[in-house]
């Protein structure tokens, strides 16, 4: 897996790509700040009459769910694929559809005789049971599965060309994921720069904000005209700066801004991780919110949920 410096590229997890060699096509649906998106990979090869043409597609999931479509021919394949999609892809599920296509301009077709004498046999059987069947039509009985075969291709040289497509395939949508996660990872550094000065910001509003609660109580006592006890008066202003101390909230929330940078640039598969970031982020924001005395904080707050759900929603398309 990788990060986002070269050794180790960030991945997303809608992992795409489309790609017919050799043109590549690409193909993105979604909403903004990291929408489900989606994307198609398929290779054709024409280096034998009978060729293959494969496709792959993914989109997000939590766990790797792969589906395979295999032509007869070809299902001999189905562990190597499974194995490599494994190797390849952590999350997603992932479609890989593979076809074989006869070059009209290849050898000549020729008839199975063997398979379609069964055919034929097992025909005539069940005509037995049916009262004044229709009689068999030949064009019919080549219609049937496995009836008409190209005279062609070695069936190992054609497990290597498919192998082949689905290795190249595979490697596009592996660099689709990269090219995804560094901009995905670009789109909440933005984010977090955003977050560290509504913190920061917030930090230096703090005294004023406790100054201006102090006084503007001192001025409610004050038109009442009573009595102040100066200690117990004291001691309600203590009460209320620890009630509204939101210093730690305002800490942990620039850990974890740290922690969310650190993971990013580590790169691997870090959509677990970040995802569990955002729910502590959002804890904080949370607890600061319900602390705020001032409209200014209660701003702030708000700011900073709104940043967090666009990064959670980021976070979820990456591996």
């Amino acid at each position: 897996m990788g990060g986002l410096g070269a050794e180790a590229p960030l991945r997303y997890n809608p992992a795409p790509c489309s790609r017919e060699a050799p043109t590549v096509h690409s193909s993105k649906r979604g909403t903004p700040h990291g929408a489900q998106h989606d994307r198609f990979c398929s290779c054709r090869a024409r280096r034998q009459p009978r060729h293959p043409d494969l496709g792959l597609r993914s989109v997000n999931h939590r766990y790797l769910e792969p589906h395979l479509r295999l032509p007869e021919a070809l299902r001999d394949l189905e562990g190597a694929v499974r194995e490599g999609l494994r190797q390849g892809v952590s999350r997603g599920k992932v479609e890989c559809t593979l076809r074989l296509n006869e070059d009209s301009n290849g050898k000549p077709l020729k008839v199975d005789r063997e398979r379609a004498a069964q055919l034929v046999a097992a025909a005539e059987e069940v005509a037995g049971l049916i009262k004044q069947p229709a009689p068999l039509n030949p064009l019919e009985v080549l219609s049937w599965p496995g009836v008409l075969v190209a005279d062609t291709s070695d069936p190992q040289a054609l497990n290597a060309e498919a192998m082949a497509l689905f290795d190249e395939a595979l490697a596009e949508l592996k660099a689709g994921r990269q090219r995804e996660g560094q901009e995905l990872a670009r789109l909440i550094n933005e984010r977090l720069d955003n977050m560290t000065s509504e913190v920061t910001t917030l930090r230096a509003l703090v005294p004023q904000m406790l100054a201006a609660q102090r006084q503007k109580i001192l001025d409610r006592f004050g038109d009442m005209q009573a009595e102040l006890d100066p200690q117990r008066l004291e001691q309600e202003m203590v009460l209320l700066a620890q009630k509204s101390d939101v210093a730690e909230e305002l800490d942990r929330l620039s850990t974890h801004v740290t922690e969310v940078r650190r993971v990013l640039k580590g790169g691997g598969a870090a959509g677990r991780r970040l995802d569990f970031l955002m729910q502590e982020l959002n804890r904080e924001a949370n607890t600061l919110g319900s602390k705020a005395f001032d409209p200014r904080s209660t701003q702030a707050a708000v700011n900073l949920k709104v940043l967090i759900e666009q990064m959670r929603e980021q976070v979820q398309n990456i591996e």
